[in-house]
């Protein structure tokens, strides 16, 4: 069987390998004002692999670039979906679509892919992928909610963890949280208790006045590493730069 590994493109959006099948999630290819990386975007569109698969959390742009992943040469490649993001995938001309709510499964491949609880500003899903004994959990945006603890007692062991840590904040909104911080991500990692935990989602920028007038986020993923350290000891934290491949 082919190693698990993950190669992080930028942001959420990540390659995953596992059960030999490649997957991608949340799709952010390009930028456009208020909405910038923060870090280098390691392929483009045009230089993705095969995909058997593609992960879609919700439907915000830095999550659901489907202007320019819509470049991508085989349009009939299967996306599994939140169900917001049903409609603008069609619409950008994907073929095989699929809506998961939490708990939903399907299988590709000898993958099974299986939808579970998230909560953001809009509505969104996170996801576990297992094959063999390896399962990888996605989570796009999340707060940290009771609804994951379901998440290794209905699905058992969790091999990797790919998690956001920047506890992002709408100013304008009265500082409201939408994004797990660097703590409550520790938290969620000791009840996963995966063996290895990458965090992303932390360089994310709205750009010079945006992030003074409109978004307050934490930038350092450090921080989590070190809380990580305290409450899950025994899962290993590595903070990957955009294009290199971590396998386990």
């Amino acid at each position: 069987m082919p190693k698990t590994a993950v190669t992080r493109i930028t942001h959420s959006c990540h390659l995953i390998e596992i059960g030999g099948r490649t997957f991608l999630t949340d799709p952010w290819f390009s930028t456009r004002p208020g909405y910038y990386q923060g870090e280098p975007i390691a392929l483009s569109v045009a230089d993705l692999p095969r995909l058997d698969g593609v992960l879609i959390s919700h439907e915000h742009y830095d999550h659901c670039d489907l202007d320019a992943f819509a470049a991508y040469r085989d349009r009939s490649v299967p996306l599994f979906v939140a169900e917001t993001v049903v409609g603008p995938a069609r619409r950008h001309g994907f073929t095989d679509v699929t809506a998961l709510a939490p708990w939903k499964q399907v299988e590709l491949g000898g993958v099974t892919i299986t939808a579970t609880p998230a909560r953001h500003g809009v509505y969104e899903v996170t996801f576990v992928l297992r094959a063999g004994s390896d399962a990888v959990y996605f989570a796009g945006d999340t707060m940290l909610i009771p609804e994951l603890t379901e998440i290794p007692k209905r699905l058992g062991h969790i091999t990797l963890a790919l998690l956001p840590t920047n506890g992002l904040r709408i100013r304008p909104a009265n500082n409201l949280q939408v994004v797990m911080n660097a703590d409550e991500a520790a938290e969620l990692t000791a009840l996963l208790r995966p063996e290895l935990a990458v965090p992303h989602h932390y360089a994310f920028t709205k750009g010079f006045l945006g992030d003074r007038l409109i978004a307050d986020s934490d930038k350092n993923p450090l921080r989590y590493q070190r809380a990580s350290r305290d409450l899950a000891p025994e899962t290993s934290v590595r903070i990957v730069d955009p294009g290199i491949r971590v396998e386990l």
